[in-house]
């Protein structure tokens, strides 16, 4: 089995489990609208602060659901004891990292879909501006959560750490992500896509190196 054949088929079983489950859909979506929801009640009915800090908390609730949905997809092999499975698995391991990463990345690509409308209706967030850039930042946002994600989900489940670690090993490492992101849809929802380009070649150097970091030390995470 070639190494894209072994990403795309463990990519396709955590899609068909996620499809199946509907945990996105059926939890981490709701956590995010409540989260935004709660955060605009907090703030009051300015307006203008309102916009000003939407790219901000959509950037947060992107974040969190990242989390969420990178801890379920290691749920599965931990409940079954499939760990093992994937630990002597022929073939590449950093085929299935990839495949974990780039399944984590079509549930928050979804997502996001759904929480950038539900911001743009709660906040006024204006989608009219740079729609490109806007979109390049989360392709590439999405790409650098994932592969986190994905690979200290790897160190978590292995580990079988309690559920509050993993946070604290993802939050820090996607902080570059977070603060690139926000400022690159506030730049995009500006109107002035034209600068964001810094930020969108911190988001592209990031997914590189994360991803490089990844193929490279995923098998010794499993072993662990």
């Amino acid at each position: 089995m070639t190494f894209l054949r072994q990403s795309a088929a463990m990519a396709g079983k955590d899609l068909r489990v996620e499809v199946r489950g509907r945990y996105a859909m059926g939890a981490v979506l709701p956590f995010a609208g409540t989260l935004l929801v709660a955060f605009g009640l907090s703030l009051g009915p300015d307006r203008t602060l309102l916009q000003r800090i939407a790219p901000g908390l959509l950037w947060m609730a992107v974040l969190f659901a990242a989390v969420l949905a990178s801890r379920r997809a290691y749920e599965g092999e931990v409940e079954d004891g499939a760990m093992e499975g994937l630990l002597l698995a022929p073939g590449d391991k950093a085929a299935l990292y990839l495949g974990k990463a780039a399944a984590i990345a079509v549930q928050l690509l979804v997502l996001e879909a759904v929480v950038v409308a539900l911001v743009s209706a709660l906040f006024s967030l204006s989608l009219g501006g740079d729609l490109s850039v806007l979109v390049a930042a989360f392709a590439l946002g999405t790409v650098g959560l994932a592969g986190v994600g994905a690979l200290f989900g790897a160190l978590d489940a292995s580990a079988r750490a309690r559920e509050a670690v993993f946070p604290l090993l993802v939050l820090p490492f996607a902080t570059p992500v977070l603060v690139a992101g926000v400022r690159a849809t506030a730049i995009a929802t500006s109107g002035a896509g034209g600068s964001a380009g810094s930020w969108l070649g911190l988001l592209v150097a990031f997914d590189l190196v994360i991803l490089a970091a990844g193929t490279l030390v995923y098998g010794f995470l499993l072993e662990d």
